[in-house]
């Protein structure tokens, strides 16, 4: 039988799953790792509103970043996981 400790984990990725925004995100990511203003770009956002949804993102497990220099770089901790969860929602 799973834990609470395991449900409160799950409960965390399916409420950072709950919105467009991150939705969206997620699926450029699913095509590899992108910079924060490419992100931004991609989805016509200001700076602020990306780097608060890549924070949920970032804070329930679902993605991590690198620093290149200036910038810093997201991508999905295990793309091969989210991308069989979000194909069981399509």
């Amino acid at each position: 039988m799973a834990h609470e400790k395991d449900f409160s984990r799950q409960a965390r990725i399916f409420k950072a799953l709950a919105h467009p925004t991150r939705l969206m995100i997620i699926d450029s990511l699913l095509k590899g790792e992108k910079c924060v203003g490419d992100i931004q770009d991609l989805l016509h956002s200001s700076q602020p509103n990306v780097s608060q949804h890549l924070s949920i993102l970032k804070a329930s497990g679902i993605v991590d970043f690198c620093q290149q220099g200036n910038l810093r770089c997201y991508y999905l901790k295990d793309p091969e996981k989210i991308r069989t969860l979000m194909g069981s929602l399509s």
